[in-house]
């Protein structure tokens, strides 16, 4: 279907900065400007934009989408981030089933879009050695049913590591050659190679550190590159990864990456929080990214990622929830307003402006993913927007009323949304969700966990 969107009070887009109407034809922007008319030989559905703004769709770069059945554990509530894996994310783990799965998913998804995203990288690490196909399958069944893009970072461990929750609650790590086949099943299966693919398959060890031998990082990095997927990991988030790097490698913990094959122009890591000066250096000049997380290492006690020494030096910046155990708001746009708040908190009131974390929570994520052709609102780029309405109290008074959504963070109202031209968000409503349904069967997931744990 095409689209003629008219009327907004402001678009954000850096090639037509006085646009205030956009065509969508085959699922493409096909034209931006002012007073656009029908066209009477191909007539689009009408939108009215008034009182909105519209932004590209926002892209989360990590997230844990498990984790959206986990939301304030109270043993977990004031650990650091050891001790909440063991009394949160692992204790409940095993437990999961692909309907709990199936239901978490479209939960973490629905939160994600009811913020504006469009995009969703999911660091899926529900894998041990006995794990079923099926649970994976149920996160690329939510994503294809409420129409997100999904970029499935495909988790693994090899050995148990140093976190004590995989010990003590009895999971088994997989063989490499276990997750190699595994890997090329769903390669096979889903990976879409595109710059505009719906569903794009990354290779993801859990932990660099804790979890993964360094020949098993090896194989999966040569095995990634050999297919030309992405390579993500979670790194440094607390000093933990290094002093354990330290211990057992006798190295850097971003020395100990780069030893074994994973750092790069291909690779992003999770939330880096402990980074030092060489840290930096590596990551900068190779190329590799940063997927930064604010909430949950707010929310933990990690700390705050060096993200604008880090831009400075020439590191991609991209933003991410995490998980909604550890960043209960399950927010996007959370995550940018808060972005844009604590640098500045740190670094005074220049560190960050809107446009910069505007950009890191779109186009850099969308290029850090390899989804080129989406990520900024330009004539020929693939139709992935959200209509934020601020014709409301909350919004009256604010004099940029563009950036209004993410200087004023939640709540908002998106009205509507768009991946790839397929309108996914109608007048409030998300396409082929029911929230009656979907409260009723989170909730009875929660039970059915609580009962096995």
């Amino acid at each position: 279907m095409n689209y003629l969107i008219q009327n907004a009070r402001a678009i954000a887009s850096e090639t037509d900065q006085h646009a205030c109407d956009i065509r969508i034809r085959d699922g493409y922007i096909d034209e931006m400007g002012r007073n656009l008319k029908q066209t009477p030989e191909d007539p689009e559905t009408l939108i009215d934009a008034s009182g909105c703004v519209i932004w590209p769709g926002l892209v989360n770069t990590h997230h844990h989408l498990a984790q959206s059945i986990m939301k304030g554990v109270p043993e977990g509530l004031n650990h650091n981030l050891g001790e909440w894996l063991s009394s949160v994310p692992y204790r409940f783990w095993p437990k999961v089933t692909p309907d709990i799965m199936y239901h978490a998913a479209r939960l973490g998804l629905y939160e994600l879009i009811r913020s504006g995203a469009t995009t969703c990288a999911d660091h899926h690490y529900l894998y041990h050695s006995t794990t079923t196909p099926e649970l994976e399958e149920a996160v690329w069944q939510a994503a294809e049913e409420l129409g997100i893009r999904m970029v499935l970072c495909r988790g693994s461990a090899t050995e148990t590591g140093s976190h004590e929750g995989m010990i003590e609650h009895g999971i088994a790590p997989e063989s490499i050659e276990q997750i190699i086949d595994r890997l090329d099943a769903t390669l096979k299966k889903h990976h879409q190679p595109g710059p505009d693919a719906k569903k794009k398959l990354v290779v993801a060890p859990t932990s660099l550190i804790h979890s993964s031998s360094p020949e098993g990082l090896k194989a999966q990095a040569r095995w990634a590159r050999e297919n030309n997927l992405k390579m993500h990991s979670h790194l440094l988030e607390v000093d933990f990864d290094e002093s354990q790097a330290r211990s057992k490698y006798g190295m850097s913990a971003i020395d100990y990456a780069e030893d074994c094959e994973w750092l790069g122009p291909d690779v992003w890591y999770a939330h880096l929080v402990h980074s030092d000066p060489h840290a930096i250096r590596r990551l900068a000049a190779t190329g590799t990214g940063i997927a930064h997380c604010p909430t949950s290492n707010c929310r933990l006690g990690s700390g705050i990622a060096p993200v604008i020494d880090m831009e400075a030096a020439g590191v991609q910046i991209s933003l991410g929830v995490d998980g909604s155990a550890s960043a209960e708001s399950g927010s996007m746009l959370q995550e940018l307003n808060l972005a844009w708040l604590i640098h500045r908190a740190v670094k005074g009131p220049r560190a960050t402006t809107l446009e910069q974390v505007l950009q890191w929570g779109s186009y850099n994520g969308a290029e850090m993913l390899g989804l080129h052709d989406t990520g900024t609102l330009e004539v020929g780029k693939a139709a992935d927007l959200v209509l934020y309405d601020i014709d409301q109290p909350r919004f009256a008074g604010v004099h940029s009323p563009l950036m209004a959504p993410l200087m004023c963070g939640e709540p908002v109202h998106v009205r509507d949304s768009f991946v790839q031209g397929r309108q996914i968000v109608e007048n409030g409503d998300i396409d082929g969700l029911d929230e009656a349904e979907l409260t009723r069967n989170v909730q009875d997931s929660v039970s059915r966990l609580l009962r096995e744990a």
